[in-house]
């Protein structure tokens, strides 16, 4: 597809969905106005397989999280990051002892000796690691082509351009879950479900969200629909607890009254959004009521989250899906202050839901069928701003699943270094030791696409940049497929 006809077809695509939304109206639920609006397709597909993003909102410190082991790497950590350590936050270092519960112990040993750990919160993750059910992929972030310290030095941003807007949170969170800016209108996430919405004979439920509305989860037709760790979101004014609708009598009215046809052709096409909402919202609630979970999870806000994927998972055949792309997300990560006091604690929570998680998968016999990933703005500085960690852009980030080569590595070990020499040490940072990424979003999204079931010719138009990464761009060094499966 060439620049014209997808801008062509991007715009089509926008203003038909804009009017459809004009239609839903504004009195609706977000959930109501997205998801109501899928069309039903033919299923072809045989398996099952769903994709889980799990967004780390706020730019997570990569340095305490994935946590360099061997004895040099961590001398190296530990001197960086107490170097600019203020009295009260000396403690940022971690120490080798209290890495040793969560060492990570790979089926291949990375070159040079180096080692890694994860967080002393994060037991869990680290025991599916080494169970082989969980990986890491290393200093991966946004990239339009491979870069060098230097070519990003260069200021030549025409011959090596830069991701937009580096280090803006907003915007980079933008780019990781669509590869555009704030403003993007379509998500990967979104374009893998266009793919996959005719194998769902109901389409509607391709693209699941339960963390409110996210551009990774808009396609081009697939539009996300929208739970709450609750499940479906209901009409407000239908439930017995409103106050606006107090007896029976006045619900079933309002329930009549917004499917009513009417001869005006705005007002029908609302009525019909209203009467696909309210059957989705029903078909929803009675397949999950039947789905009832052993396996334990904590009540926090990311584990009820993934409880509810679980569940919606468990209610796969019910709900007629078999390929779905859903989204979690938990916040709180912009540490620049109180690291030490706050990152282990959503760490931990980050810790418990994924395992509980993977427990569910398992539980409900598709762990080989669901691959969960992690995401987030950005990574943060290996330097200490005193109490804290300032925005970065490489980082580390989990992929976890029964399918997956677990127990492995993934991308190259980035030196641990912060100056501003030109020794080898500092090529795969921009200051302060912010990682240079190795790997691109597009690499990495590409491999759990191949996995999910989208045909190769097809990657090009999810992944714009992934043209400029693997052999077909003589960068073998930067393949687009990265073997997690």
């Amino acid at each position: 597809m060439n620049n014209d006809i997808q801008h062509h077809h991007s715009r089509r695509t926008f203003l038909h969905r804009m009017g459809q939304l004009s239609l839903a109206g504004v009195s609706t639920p977000m959930a109501l106005n997205l998801a109501a609006m899928g069309e039903a397709a033919a299923s072809t597909a045989n398996d099952y397989k769903a994709l889980v993003c799990v967004f780390l909102y706020g730019g997570n410190d990569y340095a305490n999280t994935v946590m360099t082991y061997d004895d040099a790497s961590h001398a190296q950590y530990a001197r960086i990051r107490a170097a600019g350590a203020g009295s009260a936050a000396g403690n940022m270092v971690i120490s080798k002892e209290a890495l040793q519960p969560t060492l990570l112990r790979p089926h291949q040993a990375l070159p040079n000796g180096r080692a890694y750990a994860l967080h002393p919160s994060m037991g869990g993750l680290a025991q599916l690691f080494n169970d082989g059910k969980a990986a890491v992929q290393l200093n991966v972030g946004p990239l339009v082509v491979p870069l060098t310290r230097a070519q990003y030095n260069s200021g030549n941003t025409q011959r090596f351009p830069l991701p937009p807007k580096l280090f803006s949170h907003n915007d980079q969170q933008s780019v990781w879950q669509s590869l555009s800016p704030e403003g993007s209108t379509v998500g990967w996430g979104g374009r893998l479900g266009d793919q996959v919405m005719s194998n769902n004979t109901d389409s509607l439920f391709t693209c699941i969200s339960i963390t409110g509305n996210s551009v990774f989860l808009s396609g081009n037709q697939a539009l996300q629909y929208q739970c709450s760790a609750s499940g479906a979101i209901p009409v407000k004014a239908l439930q017995p607890q409103d106050w606006m609708m107090p007896n029976a009598n006045m619900r079933e009215a309002f329930q009549a009254l917004i499917q009513q046809p009417s001869p005006h052709v705005l007002q029908n096409a609302y009525t019909s959004v209203m009467k696909r909402a309210l059957v989705a919202e029903s078909k929803v609630s009675n397949a999950i009521a039947r789905v009832q979970l052993r396996t334990g999870f904590t009540n926090n806000n990311l584990s009820n989250q993934l409880k509810m994927v679980a569940r919606l998972i468990g209610a796969r055949q019910s709900l007629a899906n078999k390929r779905q792309v859903f989204m979690v997300s938990i916040g709180g990560f912009d540490l620049h202050d109180n690291l030490v006091s706050k990152q282990p604690g959503l760490l931990r929570e980050v810790d418990t839901a994924l395992t509980s998680f993977f427990k569910a998968t398992e539980e409900l016999g598709v762990s080989d069928q669901v691959t969960t990933f992690t995401a987030s703005d950005f990574g943060r500085t290996l330097t200490s701003n005193g109490d804290g960690s300032d925005h970065g852009w490489g980082s580390h980030h989990f992929v976890m699943g029964g399918g997956l080569k677990g127990a492995q590595f993934y991308g190259e070990a980035p030196p641990v270094s912060a100056s501003d020499s030109n020794s080898a040490e500092d090529q795969w940072h921009v200051g302060q030791g912010r990682l240079l990424p190795r790997t691109s979003t597009d690499q990495f999204a590409a491999t759990l696409a191949r996995w999910f079931g989208v045909p190769e010719q097809d990657l090009g138009w999810i992944l714009p940049n992934l043209k400029n990464f693997g052999v077909q761009a003589g960068r073998p060094d930067y393949p687009s497929d990265l073997g997690y499966f």
